[in-house]
């Protein structure tokens, strides 16, 4: 669509704006039925007819009895333009930028190459994910921020803390965290349909951990809990190595939904035949370590198992897990029968978790990836026990 003017400056910022963006010689026009008066539209052609002189614009004039109006108005040198117009060129605004973006920071690798691109994004008048050139001393802070998680600076260490350890702003990551994500998606494994801080929660900075849900005939070291048989326990990850099984479990299931969790251990296994955890969506590394503690508890026959939505975060979850507890584990109620059974294709498709062929999802993730594939949220399914044999 033709893009038209009333302002003589706003029409020659414009060409500029669009030649920095890519086009090699753009045109503009002046918008004749918005003239407030015969005045303005005269005082228009006469800046018009000045950058023509000075050699940055060429005009093209109507035909017949048009011929005295400007018909469009072309971008003839930006060099004179920038000039003309006092204007410092977005290439290089964006050199100073990126300059300042990296100066004196020890970077991976990967950080150097982003910060490479986003230069070459904001030398054509772009934002990089919503960051100009003029906000280069906040994406700055990313760097560092991204750097410092590579350099496991954020184990054990809460988002604040970490945010004014790092930068010496406590709130900084909380407004940027999508930007730290997305310069660390090329280096690290983060679930592929998380928000910013479910996937910083995944590799361990997180608020505050969430506690571990676990249900099954347990104790903790030092209190007999027999006599008050909870509902289940919630725990901070940190303490999964004061848990004590008062008997063997049948099975170890955990589950990522809160309300599965609850049917499960309500409707499915009232006499803890198993133990059973909430995992809470994609499990913090805290989880993840907790898990890895409770599954050297049972015995190495104790069949461990994951019920997750069918559906590439499930997958995603099931192989974070199975990599944790670093041993075999199955899935329950997560398989091709009965995604094919019971799900629907979805509106929008993403790819699994990418898995070796010996992952207990390994079938279910190959499935996944193939065009048609159904999903279906475990929401869905009735609890059952799981297969023990």
């Amino acid at each position: 669509m033709a893009r038209r003017f009333t302002d003589a400056i706003g029409l020659l910022n414009d060409l500029l704006d669009r030649f920095e963006a890519g086009a090699a010689s753009p045109i503009a026009h002046p918008d004749y039925a918005a003239f407030s008066s015969v005045v303005a539209a005269d005082a228009f052609l006469n800046q018009i007819r000045k950058a023509e002189s000075a050699g940055a614009v060429s005009i093209g004039w109507g035909r017949g009895a048009k011929r005295d109006q400007v018909a469009h108005v072309r971008l003839a040198s930006a060099e004179i333009s920038y000039r003309y117009l006092d204007r410092t060129p977005a290439s290089r605004i964006a050199e100073d930028a990126a300059a300042r973006l990296v100066a004196g920071v020890a970077l991976n690798e990967s950080l150097k190459n982003s910060g490479s691109q986003i230069a070459e994004v904001w030398a054509r008048g772009k934002t990089w994910h919503g960051f100009g050139s003029s906000e280069v001393d906040t994406l700055r802070h990313a760097f560092v921020l991204a750097q410092a998680i590579l350099d496991n600076k954020h184990l054990d260490v809460d988002y604040k803390t970490f945010s004014r350890r790092t930068v010496g702003h406590s709130k900084i990551l909380e407004r940027i965290e999508g930007a730290v994500v997305r310069l660390l998606s090329g280096v690290m494994d983060f679930p592929p349909g998380a928000r910013p801080r479910e996937a910083l929660r995944a590799i361990g900075l997180e608020r505050f951990a969430p506690p571990l849900l676990i249900a099954g005939k347990i104790d903790l070291d030092g209190a007999d809990l027999s006599g008050i048989s909870p509902h289940y326990l919630g725990i901070s990850p940190k303490e999964a190595d004061r848990v004590r099984f008062r008997e063997p479990p049948a099975y170890v299931l955990t589950i990522e939904n809160f309300a599965s969790f609850n049917r499960h251990i309500a409707e499915a296994d009232p006499g803890r035949l198993g133990t059973t955890m909430y995992v809470g969506g994609y499990p913090s590394l805290a989880t993840q370590q907790a898990l890895r503690t409770i599954a050297g508890l049972v015995f190495e026959q104790t069949p461990i198992f994951h019920w997750s939505d069918i559906d590439p975060d499930g997958t995603w979850i099931f192989h974070t897990i199975e990599r944790a507890v670093d041993r075999p584990i199955r899935p329950h109620l997560m398989s091709v029968e009965v995604a094919e059974r019971l799900g629907q294709v979805p509106f929008k498709k993403s790819a699994p978790a990418r898995c070796p062929p010996n992952s207990g999802i390994a079938a279910l993730a190959a499935y996944l990836a193939e065009d048609g594939a159904k999903t279906l949220e475990q929401e869905e399914l009735d609890p059952v026990l799981p297969e023990l044999h």
